[in-house]
């Protein structure tokens, strides 16, 4: 598949648009395609103002900046109209402050993940990818947990997609070393669609 046909002139959300994978995904996707919109989705405001400075409007008129959570379904319906492609990257990841907080992770690790899928149904988006990480095989601790019940979610909603041409799939971030090799592996068409 050619890779320029799932970004170019597509209505693209990233979903924790501001954190780690996805401030560089948005660099790689601005450097290398041409989407008719960026909707870079994140609770952080000062990331957002960060990253509004590097891109801003004048020179990127496609890019668009939500604050929002992915706890907040009313917010993603908003955020998620007339979008094409979800890169669902929002989760909460420290492993030691999942064990204090572990109803802030299940919230937001799957409810989230839950809330992405049916607004993404709701809206008939033809294509889904979600994060995952390897904490999610074989977990031992809660944050692993929640991202292997995240991972099922997104697996088990290829199950009610029925006629509609939606898919949802899986992207593995092995380690913070992939991760910064990772969007230049997708620019350069290395994983598959």
């Amino acid at each position: 598949m050619n890779i320029k046909k799932i970004f170019n002139k597509k209505n693209i959300l990233v979903t924790g648009g501001t954190g780690s994978f996805g401030s560089l995904f948005i660099n790689s996707i601005i450097n290398n395609f041409k989407p008719n919109k960026l909707i870079i989705f994140s609770r952080d405001e000062l990331k957002q103002s960060i990253m509004s400075k590097k891109y801003p409007q004048k020179k990127y008129p496609f890019i668009r900046f939500f604050i929002g959570d992915v706890r907040d379904y009313e917010r993603l319906k908003m955020a998620m109209k007339d979008v094409h492609l979800v890169i669902h990257a929002a989760a909460l990841k420290q492993v030691d402050t999942a064990e204090y907080n572990p109803f802030e992770f299940i919230k937001t690790n799957i409810i989230g993940a839950e809330n992405i899928i049916n607004v993404a149904l709701r809206n008939k988006i033809s294509k889904v990818i979600a994060l995952s990480t390897d904490k999610a095989v074989d977990p031992v601790n809660l944050y692993g947990s929640t991202k292997l019940a995240s991972d099922k979610l997104f697996i088990a909603a290829n199950n009610l997609v029925g006629k509609d041409k939606i898919s949802f799939s899986l992207f593995f971030i092995l380690s913070y070393s992939v991760l910064l090799i990772a969007p230049i592996f997708l620019v350069h068409g290395f994983f598959q669609f």
